[in-house]
């Protein structure tokens, strides 16, 4: 868990969510394709006026009355779903005159029966005069969107699908809701990215996730199994201006970490002069070596604070300048460095800057890590001060006052050995704070190379499933690497990581069984046929590596 006392800023409290729902209504056009209903919103509306929308709106009070003598649910539907299903049903039929009901034999509604009922008073007698049911079991969640936290008014929104009741025709009511609109979801992206039909973010963000299907039917199959997707947006600054992230942002991990309330304060934007401060205890240096192996650069990171002094994680490559910069970013208080593993865009810098500490007078901090193996290449070549062992610590402490009572502060750094991208690979956790600093075992944005022989594909899993281990221990929730934004949701992002992995290895190994007495330029050509071709000298690095665990494990059942 995250100590509150070195959050950045104030905790508050967010306001509670709304709580609403909303009905997407499908039907299928031919020759092909499917469209889905959606329609305007009133310029005069209090929420999102001049808005194209789903049907749907606030759960009410009848809602969660409504028993099965006037509506129908399915047995997996729980208390929280029927609720929200029953509101979905009762706003569409308000605002466009749809109804989804069934008569006493079970038969869908007669549309003629839906025109009789009046929108504006009380549903559930005008149900049972007619013995009729809504049918909240044709329903199915697609997903669910919480409102950001930073917003004064909030929603909390299930999404539902259904297909459209034959013989039903929209009528918006034309006081909440008009110009109802039959649209091909690609087709409605397309206006709303030309300006021509503007649409909020959960709106746009369900039709982008949904136009991937090719079908209604495909939609069901998929929604059958559980909802789609759940998110709740964030936002930061970006060059300061607000910019929205959603949980498929890279920086999202890093918003929710700095301003868990919602604050919209962090900047996002990348440069190399300054640390940015992402807890009252890490601050993050990026170093100016942005390129295509690196992507925004090397972070190096300072725990710690002025009471205690500061542990240097990764201080970078041979760059004086950025070297300086992480010695002043640390008032000139580097206690320990630590290197993650030997690559040359992280040791070096760790020498540079013990130099700097005692050129300044300063005293002369000892650098930690596991020595480079006899597989590293030249440029990689390192002998720390002291070598960091599997599980042992780094301790910062301190005194200070507190409330006129004074208080023990630590900062604790474990080693958790994880070779597999080089031999002497390090990711370090941040004991109170639950942080685990991966090095370059996981980054954000792309997946390490594992460049053989110092890098091991077999080793790399394994130790990816440590860190899972450890993750699920020690309730990490974030991820720092050294390259990228600060990752959330820790043990998601290891799961996807190792599932990618197994699932390029499958491809290599289809790629063997194809060319059985081909090259790894072969191999790569079929299993990284979906890289860009400029990228498959790197990718043949990782694909070798691959080579060597399938034929370590015997997964291919051949004699080479």
């Amino acid at each position: 868990m995250l100590r509150s006392d070195q959050y950045l800023y104030p905790q508050c409290t967010p306001p509670q969510p709304l709580l609403a729902a909303t009905l997407l209504l499908l039907r299928d056009r031919a020759p092909g394709g499917w469209e889905v209903l959606i329609s305007r919103r009133s310029e005069r509306a209090s929420f999102a006026p001049g808005m194209y929308v789903f049907p749907g709106g606030g759960i009410e009070a009848q809602d969660a009355a409504a028993g099965h003598d006037v509506v129908q649910f399915r047995a997996d539907m729980d208390e929280t779903m029927r609720t929200a299903a029953v509101a979905a049903l009762r706003e569409t039929l308000e605002e466009m005159g749809v109804l989804l009901a069934v008569n006493a034999q079970g038969a869908a509604v007669d549309p003629v029966a839906v025109q009789g009922l009046d929108r504006r008073t009380a549903l559930w007698p005008q149900l049972a005069a007619q013995g009729l049911k809504l049918d909240a079991a044709a329903l199915w969640q697609v997903g669910h969107f919480t409102a950001p936290p930073h917003l004064p008014k909030r929603f909390a929104v299930p999404f539902f699908v259904a297909r459209m009741p034959h013989g039903q025709t929209p009528e918006p009511d034309n006081s909440e809701q008009f110009e109802a609109v039959w649209v091909e979801p690609q087709q409605a992206l397309a206006a709303h990215k030309a300006r021509q039909m503007p649409m909020m973010l959960p709106t746009v963000r369900t039709l982008t996730y949904l136009a991937q299907f090719p079908s209604v039917d495909a939609i069901f199959a998929a929604v059958a199994q559980g909802p789609l997707w759940k998110f709740t947006p964030r936002f930061a600054l970006e060059n300061g201006k607000e910019r929205s992230l959603l949980d498929s942002d890279a920086a999202y991990g890093e918003a929710a970490m700095v301003s868990p309330d919602g604050q919209v304060v962090h900047e996002l934007a990348w440069q190399t002069e300054r640390a940015v401060a992402l807890r009252k205890n890490v601050l993050r240096l990026t170093a100016p070596n942005a390129n295509v192996m690196t992507g925004p650069g090397t972070n190096s990171y300072l725990v710690g604070e002025p009471a205690t002094g500061y542990i240097a994680i990764d201080p970078g490559p041979a760059d004086a300048g950025h070297v300086a910069r992480l010695l002043d970013a640390a008032g000139g208080d580097v206690r320990h460095i630590v290197c993650t593993h030997s690559h040359a865009d992280h040791s070096p810098g760790a020498f540079l800057l013990q130099a700097l500490c005692v050129q300044r007078g300063l005293p002369k901090p000892l650098i930690y890590g596991l020595p480079s193996a006899p597989t590293a290449r030249a440029n990689s070549h390192f002998v720390p001060d002291v070598v960091l062992q599997d599980g042992e610590q780094l301790t910062l402490a301190a005194q200070a006052l507190e409330a006129e009572n004074t208080v023990n502060v630590t900062h604790t750094l474990r080693a958790i050995s994880t070779p597999g991208h080089a031999a002497n690979h390090l990711c370090l956790l941040l004991q109170e704070d639950a942080l685990l600093f991966s090095g370059d075992h996981i980054l954000n944005g792309s997946t390490p190379i594992i460049d053989t022989p110092d890098g091991n594909m077999r080793d790399y899993i394994d130790s990816l499933d440590k860190l899972a281990a450890l993750c699920h221990a020690e309730g990490v929730e974030f991820v720092l690497p050294a390259h990228g934004y600060v990752l959330g949701h820790a043990r998601q992002v290891i799961a996807k990581l190792k599932a990618h992995r197994l699932a390029r290895e499958a491809k290599v190994m289809a790629a063997m069984r194809a060319q059985p007495d081909g090259s790894p330029q072969d191999w790569v050509a079929l299993a990284y046929a979906d890289t860009p071709q400029n990228l498959w000298k790197l990718a043949e690095r990782s694909l070798i590596a691959h080579v060597e665990r399938i034929r370590a494990l015997g997964l291919l059942h051949v004699t080479d």
